[in-house]
């Protein structure tokens, strides 16, 4: 394993420690609205708080940024941190969350981890080196069209505006799919998309801590990450579509005509 994955993987086994214990003790969870429909609680800065003091413990000169903090300091060396991705369900006692912490040198991402502490899972990526689900090779599923599939999707909640656009994408894939889930974690569900449990993944709106692990670790396992056009700036506009290479120009397929100029990218 690499050296800074390991310290990657030391830091999410800390926070995710941590969240585990608090998730059974809802009595001390606090919780505050930090925007529409989104929500921020006592645990999630915690949890960021030890992956930070973790890894500076290794890289003090790194850079930091995270869904609580914010970014911190600077250097080619960032970390991009989601301490609970999954907070609603977290919340409401829904054992379907985890930690998120990637690692991206010059723009671009070379080491991940997304650890569900509940189930045990780690799920890890070097760049180059494959995708890991608790040590074992992991490999995007053999589909190569959309009938019959599981997918998996996030509704626009932060985003109502886009709620037609976003229906009209997903009546027209749910007509093809075999069945469409939302689970309320976009980094798992990039990460089942790499351990072949779902086929391929679409969500609008999302921030860079929501992706950059989970993009690393579906990509490692064959996956291919665009926007919604194909492209690959989903980094900047947060509309995300990731399948198995063979599957998906029929999923943008599905996708392109229906888009409009506020979701094009």
């Amino acid at each position: 394993m690499h050296p800074m994955l390991n310290i990657a993987v030391r830091a999410a086994r800390a926070a995710g420690t941590f969240v585990a214990k608090s998730f059974e003790q809802p009595e001390k969870i606090e919780a505050q609205v930090k925007g529409t429909n989104d929500w921020v609680t006592n645990i999630d800065k915690e949890a960021e708080r030890l992956i930070i003091d973790t890894i500076k413990k290794s890289y003090p000169d790194h850079a930091f940024v995270g869904e609580e903090g914010g970014a911190q300091g600077e250097s080619d060396y960032q970390w991009v941190i989601d301490p609970l991705d999954g907070t609603t369900n977290f919340l409401r006692g829904i054992p379907h969350f985890c930690v998120s912490i990637a690692l991206r040198v010059k723009g671009k991402t070379e080491q991940a981890v997304v650890f569900d502490p509940i189930r045990g899972e780690i799920f890890t990526a070097s760049r180059g080196m494959g995708a890991q689900l608790n040590g074992k090779r992991l490999r995007v599923s053999a589909v190569k069209e959309l009938n019959g599939t599981i997918l998996a999707t996030g509704l626009p909640f932060k985003q109502r505006q886009h709620y037609n656009s976003y229906m009209a994408l997903f009546t027209a894939i749910f007509e093809k799919a075999a069945d469409v889930r939302r689970s309320g974690s976009a980094a798992l569900d990039l990460s089942y998309l790499a351990a072949g449990r779902i086929d391929g993944f679409f969500e609008l709106g999302l921030k860079p801590w929501d992706i950059a692990a989970g993009e690393l670790i579906a990509r490692e396992a064959g996956a291919i990450v665009t926007d919604f056009s194909g492209g690959h700036d989903y980094f900047k506009s947060g509309n995300i579509v990731a399948a198995p290479a063979r599957m998906l120009p029929a999923l943008l397929g599905t996708i392109k005509p229906l888009l409009t100029d506020a979701i094009a990218k």
